[in-house]
């Protein structure tokens, strides 16, 4: 009888479903917000100040799959200048997850720090110019485990970039409460890289 047996995914064949996936909810969530699908409800919008503040922030995206963190943003602010935006997502290689369930986890990583940044006025202006200038997504790796993912959202935090964490609600590959993917930004690329540039591509 043949064997079911497939080979393992290439790392590039990861980091290329994860890019297009990225892509395309990137790409789908600029065209809502731009026909008005994401427009505050409310006319008074938050101050960075209040959000800062607020003894219970509003709850991060959650699904089926996944809830990220409910981790203050820090001191946003709108980074002045025309440089070029990113949204940064590391992911750990060290939990063995399927090129799928990386596409899953980053999607969820990328709408975790869009809505954290839709919450937060101070940082519209980062939105509109990541939006406007393509929508930059970089997937990176690292294989320390959850400490590092940690590590790099304090650094993040500290230097005023939205950092959210994903923890795996445990319904499919691994176990319940994993953080799988760190999102970053989005944010000037070389405040990001103040945090970033040390890692490699996945």
């Amino acid at each position: 009888m043949a064997s079911l047996d497939r080979p393992p995914p290439s790392t590039a064949a990861i980091a290329a479903a994860a890019a297009i996936v990225s892509f395309l909810l990137g790409y789908y969530i600029g065209q809502a917000r731009s026909i008005g699908l994401f427009r505050p409800e409310s006319k008074s919008t938050p101050s960075a100040a209040d959000l800062r503040h607020k003894e219970h922030p509003s709850p991060a995206l959650s699904s089926d799959d996944a809830h990220s963190s409910d981790d203050e943003l820090g001191e946003l602010n709108t980074f002045p200048g025309h440089e070029e935006c990113k949204l940064v997502l590391v992911v750990r290689t060290d939990l063995g997850m399927t090129k799928g369930k990386i596409a899953a986890q980053c999607s969820h990583a990328t709408l975790a720090c869009y809505k954290a940044l839709m919450r937060a006025d101070a940082a519209h202006p980062l939105l509109r110019r990541w939006e406007r200038l393509g929508q930059a997504k970089v997937a990176l790796k690292v294989d320390g485990g959850e400490d590092d993912l940690l590590v790099l959202q304090a650094q993040a935090l500290s230097l005023g970039i939205c950092a959210q964490i994903i923890h795996d609600a445990g319904r499919t590959q691994i176990a319940s409460g994993s953080a799988t993917v760190l999102g970053i930004g989005p944010a000037p690329k070389s405040k990001i890289d103040e945090v970033t540039g040390h890692l490699k591509l996945l």
